[in-house]
């Protein structure tokens, strides 16, 4: 027993901040006296902790936590990047079951929080539509490879923003993003040109979307297309974000404030 006392103390030992995903009051009270800075990761900051990073998402993985967390918390300037980090969850139960010590520079930035952060759409949204860019990037349609634009919240300025290609199959409908079956359609309509339109809320407003803002002063990689330039664009003019699946590489990216804040590869994710 004291080999796995001095075990447990070796990993705590020397650490620059402790992170606590969804604590108790209780499990909070007893970090907040220690001169360790203590991060609350967490839906709601229920323990008025006074360096929190809202968790907009039940990811159920504890290293997508681990890597939401960290990014926050650099974001929010609670940590810095050379930091050692404590970090207490849970994986089994709701009940704090797991430490976990890790180095900030281990994680290069993905983008994530970004993403969900001060985003008009509701993450459960984002994560919907991430979620059907990653599948389709897999699969691809019918073995090949597809690309496809999905332009997310701030719905009425973006079709403001566009013309339609083609009829709109979703103008009368009231189907919204992540229903298995409207996933299975978007997968299908994504073959053909334009970009689909989706509110913040997750309703399709359109498909077959020509995206039509100027691309001027919209600075995106070389070697990156139309499709990219178009979601720079329209998420530099307006409220929304775009997801990107790239027929070319492969790879997912999503665009906000006309900037690329993340890349995915759909095999590794």
């Amino acid at each position: 027993m004291n080999a796995l006392r001095e075990f447990l103390d070796d990993i705590v030992a020397d650490t620059d901040a402790v992170f606590l995903f969804s604590p108790s009051a209780s499990l909070y009270q007893s970090f907040e006296d220690d001169d360790t800075e203590v991060v609350v990761i967490a839906p709601e900051n229920t323990v008025d902790a006074g360096t929190f990073v809202e968790l907009p998402l039940e990811f159920t993985n504890m290293a997508d936590r681990i890597r939401f967390g960290v990014e926050g918390a650099l974001e929010q300037e609670y940590v810095e990047e050379d930091a050692d980090v404590v970090c207490i969850g849970d994986v089994f139960d709701d009940t704090p079951d797991s430490i976990v010590r890790v180095q900030v520079a281990e994680f290069s930035p993905s983008g994530v929080y970004g993403l969900f952060v001060n985003s008009r759409a509701e993450p459960s949204v984002i994560n919907d539509v991430l979620d059907v860019a990653v599948e389709l990037g897999k699969k691809g349609q019918k073995g090949k490879p597809v690309g496809a634009l999905f332009v997310v919240g701030d719905a009425g300025k973006v079709m403001n923003k566009s013309r339609p290609l083609s009829y709109n199959p979703f103008e009368k409908s009231h189907v919204h993003v992540g229903d298995p079956i409207v996933n299975v359609m978007l997968k299908e309509f994504s073959r053909l040109d334009g970009a689909f339109v989706i509110s913040d809320g997750g309703k399709i407003v359109s498909a077959y979307r020509y995206l039509e803002p100027s691309a001027e002063g919209v600075d995106i990689p070389k070697g990156l297309g139309a499709r990219h330039m178009a979601a720079g664009a329209v998420t530099r003019d307006t409220n929304a974000i775009a997801i990107v699946l790239s027929e070319s590489d492969g790879l997912v990216r999503a665009f906000k404030s006309g900037e690329l804040i993340l890349e995915v590869d759909p095999e590794e994710y």
